[in-house]
């Protein structure tokens, strides 16, 4: 247990020992108890300081802080409150604001959001809804197998859309722009759920200095 006494913190004289199995071993003293973990390379631990006389188990103790501090990890991440962000391109955007947008993309998928990306056509750009098409492609292939499609490319108005959402399996490293040979998601199966059907949209306003690429 976090902040528990160990080995040679223990004040007691006497404390019930408990082993690495969790099998009973009666009363012992500390010196004893000690001398039992240390044969077995392990830690003495005071878990029960409040019984008569204290309660201790042997166990590795940095391998215990190390697992409750990533079950700790995990639960709040689980409790994180997850919205859908939005990330908005142009069809002629660069490729330094196209590799910027897709990195905040990147970082709100790992924080457990959705996001929608957005295609913003304007006057003639809407008779070549392939370019956005295109974009929306390239955006999937870079993030590889760090999302999945929520929601397939659709054209809404004068913006085509996407929704994507943090892939729960395990994941490799993004690929880059352009690369040839980033990794393609399989496709799997998409939820026919309506943008913004469940959560509030949040856009996000890149930096003035990140679009000089539109």
């Amino acid at each position: 247990p976090t902040g528990a006494r160990i080995n040679e913190q223990i004040r007691a004289k006497e404390v019930r020992l408990v082993s690495a199995t969790g099998e009973q071993l009666g009363i012992k003293t500390v010196p004893d108890a000690l001398r039992i973990a240390r044969d077995a390379d392990l830690d003495l631990v005071e878990v029960a300081p409040m019984a008569n006389p204290p309660v201790c188990r042997i166990m590795d103790h940095g391998k215990h802080l190390y697992e409750e501090a990533q079950k700790l990890k995990e639960s709040r991440r689980r409790s994180v409150q997850t919205s859908i962000k939005e990330m908005k391109y142009r069809p002629k955007i660069g490729k330094g604001d196209f590799d910027t947008k897709t990195k905040h993309v990147l970082e709100f998928l790992e924080e457990g959001h959705k996001v929608k990306v957005t295609i913003m056509f304007r006057g003639r750009e809407m008779h070549h809804p392939e370019i956005g098409m295109d974009i929306l492609k390239q955006v999937e292939v870079t993030l590889g197998d760090n999302a999945k499609v929520e929601a397939a490319p659709k054209i809404d108005g004068r913006n085509m859309i996407m929704v994507l959402s943090p892939n729960k399996k395990p994941v490799k490293p993004a690929g880059k722009s352009g690369d040839s040979h980033a990794p393609r998601n399989k496709p799997e199966a998409v939820s026919a759920a309506p943008v913004g059907a469940s959560a509030p949209i949040e856009e996000v306003v890149p930096n003035p200095q990140e679009s000089s690429g539109e």
